[in-house]
């Protein structure tokens, strides 16, 4: 995935910053614990295609 884009992409949920998670092809929210896909190199950032953490309560994160 493109360094820049990575720079600039935040967590639509909780606006926190995201960290690449490339073995399983995922962004993974800092704040939130979201993970949002990444297809074909780009990354998928709706809420609705996120994998949640265990704790989702499907509200957002204060920051």
């Amino acid at each position: 995935m493109d360094q820049q884009l990575k720079e600039i992409l935040i967590c639509p949920n909780c606006k926190s910053e995201l960290e690449e998670d490339e073995a399983q092809s995922k962004l993974r929210c800092t704040g939130c614990g979201l993970a949002y896909p990444v297809q074909d190199g780009i990354p998928v950032m709706m809420i609705d295609e996120a994998e949640k953490p265990a704790n989702w309560t499907g509200t957002q994160s204060e920051k």
